[in-house]
């Protein structure tokens, strides 16, 4: 059994990061068969930011590999309840505020 690759992704999750971040995942799906995102610190996050994890999952899922998003900040959750994406990626997330 390998050991947990784990990423955090701090400040926006946005266009603005989405090159960055999006290499930080690629090289991060190199490391291992099993890599966790860290989405806890994340502040801002945008429809890009939304992509990127469609992408990285399926990216991981298409190499035989597993990815899971976990601590999900309140920027992620609310991006996520308004794509009414929230049980989309299989991961534990809290549920949002009302």
């Amino acid at each position: 059994m390998s050991a947990t690759h784990k990423v955090a992704i701090e400040g926006e999750f946005t266009i603005f990061t989405a090159q960055e971040l999006r290499e930080q995942l690629l090289a991060a799906l190199g490391e291992g068969d099993e890599i966790e995102v860290d989405l806890a610190r994340v502040t801002d996050m945008d429809s890009a930011g939304v992509q990127l994890m469609v992408a990285a999952k399926r990216e991981a899922a298409d190499g035989g590999k597993t990815l899971r998003f976990s601590g999900h900040s309140p920027a992620v959750v609310d991006t996520l309840d308004l794509c009414d994406l929230l049980g989309h990626f299989g991961d534990p997330v809290l549920m949002p505020r009302k």
